[in-house]
């Protein structure tokens, strides 16, 4: 059960029905950044009733789609040169996605609870007869879904070359982040338990997984000669057993690094790098590409990185525009060169 932090939330906190729903979530074992993410948006839509003068219980399909406009109207961190879909006002979509997402199953909780009997936010619906398997009607939001960003090779040699400043054990992070394609809270979650040397392997606890599905990923023998040098390190900082990857700082010398220190870590190599797109999550995006561009075959490649949907992997597999310019040049050419070798038949 996830520890909610309250005072995080104090608008959740101070209404009755809001803060029995997130407890409910925190209960039922949802992923620690899911009920952080579930306390930031229902945060964000009481403080917007607040503002408005609504009481977010009796809220209606109008108030609803006042505060999805508030969404695409207040600034955006990123500035006002963001292009498309994050356009310098509004949020991203992703985010104002998960946000209607909060809202929905908070008023299914309501209506659970008898406080209200119908939910002003509403779901896509399909439409029989509409176009083939039917015709779903349009959310609230549109949906943009965008293709993972991986570093050119250039790029990826920039990072390479930071990274060699850092710690041996931030050198032995990004190695594991690479071979076992690791989210970040996967891979500070690892004890040295996890580990098995011997066969190079890493364990992937169910309970630190997204979608709690326990894997077995192997890591490269670089990787394992890294593992290797910084053992004889940790044990300066710790003998006990415990955290894989443990914090030097004065005041948490010897305990787990935290997901918030790695992030810090992944943002000063990025910004060493000037590669600003670069993120914790870009080894994972990286590695399956790579897995890809390798011919593994798209179930295999969905086991290794722990989905359950097909879909999920074929997001984060793709190929550069570079790819597919070289493989387009290669066939076109051995087509090419088959036509010629007919017309010369032709000819003769």
């Amino acid at each position: 059960m996830v520890e909610i932090k309250w005072e995080r939330y104090p608008l959740v906190a101070e209404s009755t029905q809001a803060r029995l729903w997130l407890q409910i979530q925190s209960d039922l074992g949802l992923a620690a950044n899911t009920v952080e993410a579930y306390g930031r948006g229902l945060e964000d839509y009481i403080l917007f009733c607040k503002i408005s003068r609504l009481v977010p219980e009796t809220a209606t399909k109008e108030h609803i789609a006042a505060y999805v406009r508030y969404l695409t109207k207040r600034p955006n961190s990123r500035g006002v040169n963001v292009i498309s879909m994050d356009s310098g006002v509004g949020l991203a979509n992703a985010t104002m996605q998960l946000r209607i997402t909060v809202l929905r199953l908070f008023y299914d909780h309501l209506i659970e609870e008898g406080v209200r009997e119908n939910n002003p936010v509403g779901r896509g619906r399909y439409t029989p007869g509409k176009g083939f398997g039917g015709h779903r009607d349009r959310s609230l939001i549109p949906r943009y879904k965008k293709l993972p960003w991986i570093p050119t090779n250039e790029q990826w040699q920039a990072i390479i070359e930071a990274a060699k400043e850092e710690l041996l054990r931030n050198k032995l992070m990004l190695a594991m982040s690479y071979d076992a394609a690791l989210r970040r809270e996967e891979l500070c979650a690892l004890t040295t338990s996890d580990i098995d040397p011997a066969f190079r392997l890493i364990s992937i606890r169910a309970e630190t997984t997204k979608n709690r599905q326990e894997r077995i990923i192997p890591y490269s023998v670089a990787t394992g000669g890294l593992y290797s040098n910084y053992l004889g390190y940790r044990r300066q900082l710790s003998k006990e057993r415990g955290g894989l990857f443990l914090s030097e700082s004065k005041r948490n010398q010897g305990q787990p690094i935290s997901i918030s220190t790695w992030s810090k870590v992944v943002e000063r190599i990025a910004k060493q790098a000037c590669v600003h797109q670069f993120t914790t999550h870009t080894f994972r995006h990286l590695c399956l590409t790579d897995l890809a561009r390798a011919g593994w075959d798209l179930h295999e490649i969905a086991k290794f990185a722990g989905h359950r949907s097909m879909e999920t992997t074929q997001i984060y597999i793709h190929l550069s525009g570079r790819d597919l310019a070289q493989k387009l040049e290669t066939t076109m050419s051995s087509v090419h060169a088959w036509r010629i070798a007919m017309m010369t038949e032709i000819l003769k």
